[in-house]
């Protein structure tokens, strides 16, 4: 053995074992956490007017979007909100102060999202905002308690700084997470149901893009069925309900959607977590960033069809194309990395019935942090981390899968 892989060793030892992330300081760290984002927004709440934050812009953000489309589709006009002059009048008129700012929240999701929007005009803009957030939580955080039934785990679920961001943002992270999350509960149980719940991210396509290669690989028939069945069902009523103008109107505006968001003119490029949007941050092509981004999109999937395909538990399956998912995908924000906790939960619920592996600790603690820290340090001092971070923790579940149904308990450590 070399002197330099003895050195290594040392260093990553703290990694190896992680016995200093014991179950006091993970406790103990989310209280610290949850004590201080409640105390954030309390001061950030208080410290707003009419809806409109200190910086004067409206909370939530991006549910700017979503209502005000809501409202043109309520008066009888859902094709408008696919029309950026037509969307943002709508914005002024909700927040005439954003007429000073420059800023516009973009409608850009495809028509099924829109008919899911639809009754959130019905109540005033706050109140439908904070429904918005609690129901969606509450199903996700419903997937997230049966998975992980422990009462420890309730704090750092809540504490999970992703969670905060997507609130922070007014977004569907929680929405698109609580449908992968209806699919990895109920995925053995009532196989076509769980389909039903991933079929309804036909509203963020670029999350079900490893999807079909998953359940073919699988040979979950019933499962995708489901997921072609409530896929179809929403695009059908997207056109019944809101019309083939609104249709129109989305085909219209897509390909001039796709090049600002590829051209980071509709948000700052490290607000998005993959290794396309690294080199775009960095500067680089939009070409060369497709062209890095294609090795990390191939690999996921190979992996995902690889290990899938042995059929080693429904679970185990869907938590490996999530974390995958997320590695392949070029237009994966921050506030997506919600779903991130479906995979960590079904690691901490394996782990804790046959011990940790080692790294594993260390691993789900950079993924937990992520979102906390990616976007400063992007930011910041230009370090990109997210697409690293994502595929140690795809690594992570890859080998949990590999080892299923194994007798692992000889390789685990204590804590």
């Amino acid at each position: 053995m070399t002197s330099a892989v003895i050195v290594w060793r040392q260093i990553l030892a703290p990694a190896r074992d992680a016995k200093w992330l014991t179950e006091d300081r993970i406790r103990a760290w989310s209280q610290v956490m949850a004590v201080v984002t409640a105390s954030a927004a309390i001061l950030w709440l208080s410290s707003s007017h009419d809806g409109v934050d200190p910086e004067g812009k409206p909370l939530g953000g991006d549910f700017l979007a979503f209502w005000t489309a809501s409202r043109l589709a309520l008066n009888g006009a859902p094709h408008l909100a696919y029309d950026p002059v037509s969307h943002l009048a709508a914005q002024h008129a909700l927040f005439p102060a954003l007429a000073r700012h420059s800023g516009y929240s973009a409608f850009l999701y495809p028509p099924p999202f829109l008919l899911l929007c639809v009754p959130l005009a019905l109540l005033p803009y706050l109140l439908s905002l904070s429904l918005w957030l609690l129901v969606t939580f509450s199903a996700l955080f419903a997937c997230l308690r049966t998975m992980l039934p422990q009462r420890s785990a309730i704090l750092p679920i809540i504490a999970f700084p992703g969670m905060l961001i997507n609130d922070g943002h007014g977004q569907n992270g929680f929405l698109s997470a609580a449908c992968f999350g209806g699919g990895m509960v109920l995925v053995e149980r009532r196989p076509f149901i769980a389909g039903m719940c991933l079929g309804v991210l036909v509203f963020k396509p670029h999350l079900l893009l490893l999807t079909p290669f998953a359940l073919v690989a699988t040979r979950r028939w019933a499962l995708l069925a489901g997921v072609v069945a409530s896929a179809f069902a929403l695009l059908a009523l997207s056109f019944v309900i809101l019309g083939g103008d609104t249709w129109d109107a989305f085909l219209r505006l897509a390909p001039a959607a796709r090049s600002m968001l590829e051209e980071g003119r509709l948000f700052d490029m490290s607000y998005v977590r993959s290794a396309f949007a690294a080199v775009r941050v960095m500067h680089g092509s939009v070409s060369l960033a497709y062209t890095v981004q294609m090795p990390f999109t191939v690999v996921a999937a190979g992996i995902v069809c690889l290990l899938a395909k042995r059929r080693v538990g429904g679970r185990a399956e869907l938590a490996l194309l999530i974390s995958a998912t997320v590695i392949a995908s070029p237009y994966l924000q921050d506030y997506d990395l919600v779903c991130l906790a479906l995979p960590m939960a079904w690691t901490v619920a394996a782990a804790l019935k046959t011990g940790w592996l080692p790294y594993e600790k260390a691993i789900l603690l950079a993924v937990y942090l992520l979102p906390l820290l990616s976007r400063p340090l992007a930011t910041g001092v230009g370090a990109f981390f997210g697409p690293i971070v994502s595929v140690a923790f795809l690594l992570v579940i890859a080998r949990r899968v590999s080892l299923q149904g194994m007798p692992i308990a000889p390789m685990c450590f204590p804590g």
